[in-house]
């Protein structure tokens, strides 16, 4: 088909007939269908059950160390759980600690400590600071946002590119305003393009001037192992090795999890950062706590193993998750290609798609799908304060529904997408 914007007001009137038609025969289905959150499918909750009977009550509850998982000890980790993370995010012991199920409620604590305590050396606390600002990539992730917001927080909208954030920004803004004291980054099939972080956008983080002298990189690596083609899976270059080659070790915390590996809220989450700052962490973390579930570090690691078990684990995780990114991409090239309506991305890993419909209709999109009975990301979500300026962009997460159930879902979506831009066409006609 034509670009919608060729079309003539009659061929625009007769086209909107007919997509009204199908998104009516939608609303007669009764769907009850939800691609709003990144969760992970029954059938990818199934394939670690294993996993809950390796540790039992016949089975020793000694971690390698010697300490009894059950009884306090092993504050920062049991070594055999450290192992296993230290090899993928690529730090040494010193480097990592293991806290609880949730990387998210690591980030919102660790920005609470920069607001109360500073974590850097030397550093003030920003509470006492009359502005405080971060930088946030968009399309971003909501509840890094919403972090960031709940402490007050101003935050400045920074866009992505093919190689992740628009590096002249960052750098300018950087240097410029010593309020602005750190950035949100997902470096590794970015929530939600998909995109992977350029050797060279990593190194000119690690290299970056910076006016504040306690900015921090807040590295959120979510999907480290989260590859949809294990045959091509992307690269990410060590963040930790490159500030320490630039001379600022202290100016990033990694974030990690295995919410989207084994269960969420019963996984296990990471930070690794340079000594100088762990010490700090450390040190506040004793009063906030007498150390973390153990148990479940003996369990993952028991399961696991090591990185490899880990890596072949997520192999199987991407056959189930394959499919589901291709029935969406797949309709979207079908049935909005080349129609001058809406773009997209192609991730090879994480957990969304990416789509871009024109301007001003998002929430449009948003609301024609919700009243016929298929739930998106709220429209906006994708931007600080929920609010995108060009109403344009919508997070797909297409890993919980079924493939039948996603067919219907992305089918009505399309319906819903070309519907909002002839609605918008016959407005300006």
């Amino acid at each position: 088909m034509s670009l919608f914007s060729e079309l003539s007001r009659n061929e625009l009137e007769k086209l909107h007939t007919e997509l009204l038609g199908q998104y009516e025969d939608y609303q007669g289905r009764n769907l009850r269908l939800d691609m709003s959150r990144g969760k992970p499918s029954p059938d990818q909750l199934n394939l670690v059950s294993g996993m809950l009977d390796v540790v039992n009550s016949t089975a020793s509850p000694l971690s390698a160390d010697g300490v009894d998982c059950r009884n306090y000890g092993d504050f920062d980790g049991i070594p055999e759980c450290k192992a296993i993370f230290c090899d993928m995010l690529g730090v040494s012991f010193d480097e990592l600690f293991i806290c609880g199920n949730s990387s998210l409620s690591i980030m919102y604590d660790a920005i609470g400590k920069m607001v109360l305590h500073g974590v850097r050396p030397g550093a003030t606390p920003w509470c006492k600071l009359d502005r405080v600002k971060f930088l946030c990539p968009v399309p971003g992730y909501d509840r890094h946002f919403a972090i960031t917001e709940r402490y007050g927080i101003e935050m400045i909208p920074v866009d992505m590119t093919p190689e992740g954030p628009d590096m002249d920004t960052v750098e300018r803004l950087a240097a410029s305003d010593a309020s602005i004291k750190g950035i949100w980054c997902v470096p590794k099939y970015s929530n939600p393009d998909g995109i992977t972080y350029s050797d060279e956008t990593v190194r000119r983080f690690a290299r970056m001037k910076t006016a504040a002298d306690d900015f921090m990189i807040m590295w959120d690596n979510a999907y480290a192992v989260h590859d949809l083609h294990p045959e091509h899976r992307d690269t990410l270059i060590n963040i930790l090795d490159e500030c320490k080659k630039a001379g600022d070790p202290n100016r990033v915390m990694i974030f990690a999890s295995t919410s989207k590996i084994t269960y969420a809220g019963a996984g296990i989450a990471v930070f690794a950062c340079a000594q100088e700052v762990m010490e700090r962490m450390k040190k506040l973390l004793t009063i906030q706590t007498i150390g973390f579930d153990k148990m479940n570090m003996l369990r993952h690691a028991r399961y696991f193993k090591n990185l490899d078990g880990i890596m072949a684990h997520m192999d199987k995780q991407a056959e189930l998750l394959r499919p589901k990114f291709k029935t969406v991409l797949d309709a979207f090239e079908r049935e909005l290609g080349g129609k001058g309506v809406a773009s997209w991305k192609n991730p090879t890993g994480g957990y969304f798609i990416s789509l871009d419909v024109r301007d001003g209709r998002a929430k449009r999109v948003g609301t024609l799908c919700k009243e016929a009975g298929v739930t998106l990301t709220t429209p906006g979500a994708t931007y600080p304060y929920g609010k995108d300026p060009a109403d344009r962009n919508i997070r797909i997460a297409p890993t919980l529904p079924p493939v039948a159930e996603l067919e219907q879902a992305v089918a009505l979506l399309c319906v819903c997408v070309q519907l909002a831009a002839c609605e918008k066409l016959l407005e300006s006609k």
